[in-house]
């Protein structure tokens, strides 16, 4: 027991104090994140919409998310990435208290469209924050130190959010969310100082440096594809999945959100320690997100069986095993492979990959199970994850040929 403390408390070592205030901001944000895992029950029970508009409101939340990762990596490449997190993250504050007025169908769409568009700018520029905080050998547990600290507030989140519906209703949620984006980001401007290097300036020592290198990468394109592909199976984590469990096994919000903690518990407790003994082990990436898209593909195939409640722990286990090594070694694959001055760019398309996820997972999961049910949803959401594995060996191999 005092080896394992102290494997634990050692993956934690060498980071610097950027990536922890990052951390810290990331870990008050999330904690105030509370109405976006419970959208699609919200949107149901709350505002009376059918499954067919629901997809459509999760549409218009991917096409947000895609024009803010866009937007946000041709203004951190041309502002830096500092000055946009801090404008993005308050700008999204407001809007999201302004949310619980809107209530029309068209209304909402409108308000979730605009408010991703201003959330997501965040997005790239926070992947870049990382490569500009942390060290070549510490790449990978900085990125995994905030998802731990995002991870610890959706932990937090979910868990409070689902007492707080029982009790008070939604409306809450949204004051607290909007809030605690302006906490954070508040946090942010004082503890983290700006880099005084303008993108502009490392720019300049790269003058043959073409600005749409990113689009003509071959194998960054494979593994954009592979990204979107793993978001549109992980992505039913908060869409078909909270109705699955609300249909189909009758759980209530507290209930589904205590399976929500789960996720997040194993990931606070073993993700770094894993990380950091992966590390050691200097297994290729490509190796760890081929790992990571079979996970996943279990997981989904494995809820085809829905007579027993144990299906849903076990699922969840191998969604959070494949969490836990998919968005590490994703973008520490895209951090690589970034161009120096072009970060904001080669993250923008990065983050772009899950955004089109967003549009496309709750819009095809959505219809399926309206028209033919959960069980076939998981077939094709397994399916995903399938042709994720045959793009990951090819990625692989790419790599090893150093193309």
């Amino acid at each position: 027991m005092k080896k394992l403390y102290f494997n634990y408390i050692e993956s934690f070592k060498g980071l610097t104090k950027e990536i922890w205030y990052l951390a810290l901001i990331s870990l008050v944000n999330r904690a105030g994140t509370m109405v976006i895992p419970f959208l699609s029950l919200y949107l149901k029970n709350d505002l009376g919409f059918t499954i067919n508009e629901i997809s459509w409101v999760f549409v218009f939340f991917g096409i947000g998310s895609v024009i803010g990762s866009w937007l946000g990596g041709k203004l951190t490449d041309a502002i830096g990435f500092y000055k946009v997190m801090v404008i993005s993250l308050f700008i999204t504050g407001l809007n999201f208290i302004a949310l619980q007025y809107i209530s029309s169908f068209l209304g909402l769409c409108i308000g979730i469209l605009i408010t991703m568009s201003i959330a997501d700018t965040f997005r790239p520029a926070i992947f870049v924050a990382i490569k500009a905080y942390s060290t070549q050998e510490n790449q990978t547990r900085s990125v995994g130190l905030l998802r731990l600290a995002i991870n610890a507030g959706m932990g937090i989140g979910p868990t409070l959010a689902g007492l707080f519906i029982v009790l008070k209703g939604y409306n809450l949620l949204f004051w607290i969310d909007g809030l605690t984006c302006i906490v954070a980001i508040s946090l942010f401007y004082y503890l983290v100082k700006s880099p005084t290097t303008t993108p502009s300036q490392t720019r300049e020592r790269y003058n043959n440096l073409y600005k749409n290198i990113v689009y003509k990468d071959l194998t960054f394109w494979i593994h954009s594809v592979i990204c979107f592909l793993f978001g549109m199976a992980f992505f039913q984590l908060f869409t078909t999945l909270p109705l699955y469990y609300d249909e189909i096994f009758h759980l209530n919000e507290f209930k589904i959100g205590i399976i929500l903690f789960m996720n997040v518990a194993i990931i606070v407790v073993f993700e770094m320690p894993l990380l950091n003994y992966l590390e050691k082990r200097l297994i290729p990436i490509t190796k760890h997100i081929i790992m990571s898209c079979l996970l996943l593909t279990a997981s989904f195939f494995i809820l085809y069986e829905n007579f027993w409640i144990g299906t849903l722990i076990i699922s969840i286990i191998l969604m959070t095993l494949s969490e836990m090594l998919g968005f590490p070694y994703t973008n520490k694959f895209a951090l690589q492979r970034a161009k120096e001055g072009l970060e904001g760019s080669y993250m923008a398309m990065y983050a772009m990959s899950f955004s089109l996820a967003h549009i496309f997972s709750p819009k095809f999961g959505l219809d399926i199970v309206d028209l033919y049910g959960y069980q076939v949803n998981w077939l094709v959401t397994g399916g995903y994850g399938v042709l994720a594995v045959i793009l990951s060996y090819w990625l692989h191999h790419r790599i090893k040929q150093n193309l």
